[in-house]
């Protein structure tokens, strides 16, 4: 109830504003939470080959930005939100794929403005994304309000949700995911991201297979002082061929170029290198046999 109501009135508050809070809101959890900071710091320096305390304050803050913004996202006007998209960037890869009547998979990492990016796609095809509930129970039905909402949808990230993907694709429709989500047991391979073995989705692998399904990145950008956000789509650098684990180790490095790009916008706090329970550790399935 209070998170609901947090939420509506936070809702009607400017962009601009929610990222000023968002921000104050980012450092004081970077300053104050130990392992927070350790982690974020850990990923950052991993990720460049070196420390950037600097970068790393502003990333903490640009961290807060995203989840104040959430309920501007979710609970405004889709025109409104989709009208907050400053420009675009490669539009032209969705606009060939229209025409040629295929499926589109679109992969978003934990880059920018992610939730935007389904919403301005879903102004102009339909759309279904995967989602997974959130820890708390409370966000999800405001989550659901907004990403269910015009020609976008949801699927669970389950058997039946895998199942509806594969049909929506199959129906020469789009999806959207998420690739750098931490999966669980039986739904990963252990892959590079920057360096460290990272356990990775291979669904978005799987789904790529699908006959005649284009692959594009997609990732928004959050312009300063709450002016909106630049979409950027793109095809990615390398073919998408080989064994499972290649075609995962191929869509990280798709995902390292994209964050390489604006790295302060990513969110490094994120546990991205968790070992899941009853998940053997890079090698050791190797070792056993």
């Amino acid at each position: 109830m209070f998170t609901t109501l947090l939420f509506r009135v936070l809702s009607r508050l400017p962009l601009a504003w929610l990222h000023r809070l968002g921000g104050l809101a980012g450092s004081l959890v970077y300053r104050f939470d130990a392992t927070y900071r350790r982690r974020l710091e850990a990923n950052l320096a991993g990720a460049l080959g070196r420390p950037d305390p600097a970068l790393a304050r502003e990333a903490a803050r640009q961290a807060g930005c995203q989840a104040l913004e959430l309920p501007w996202l979710w609970l405004r006007p889709a025109a409104e939100v989709v009208g907050a998209v400053r420009r675009v960037e490669g539009w032209e890869l969705v606009e060939e794929a229209l025409a040629g009547g295929g499926g589109m998979l679109f992969l978003t990492p934990h880059l920018g403005c992610f939730e935007i990016t389904a919403q301005y796609i879903a102004a102009h095809a339909p759309i279904t994304v995967l989602y997974r509930p959130p820890r708390h129970a409370a966000l999800g039905p405001l989550m659901q309000a907004g990403r269910a909402r015009g020609q976008m949808s949801t699927a669970p990230a389950d058997i039946a949700g895998v199942r509806k993907l594969v049909k929506t694709l199959r129906s020469r429709e789009s999806v959207g995911m998420l690739p750098d989500q931490a999966p669980g047991v039986g739904e990963g391979v252990w892959a590079p991201f920057f360096g460290r073995p990272a356990w990775t989705m291979t669904l978005a692998a799987r789904m790529a297979e699908v006959k005649g399904v284009r692959v594009i990145y997609v990732w928004a950008e959050r312009l300063p002082r709450g002016e909106g956000y630049v979409l950027r789509f793109s095809a990615g650098q390398e073919v998408l061929q080989g064994e499972l684990a290649e075609r995962c180790a191929t869509i990280n490095r798709e995902i390292e170029r994209l964050v390489l790009a604006c790295p302060v916008q990513y969110l490094w706090g994120y546990d991205r290198y968790k070992r899941p329970r009853g998940v053997p550790g890079p090698g050791e399935a190797e070792a056993a046999a």
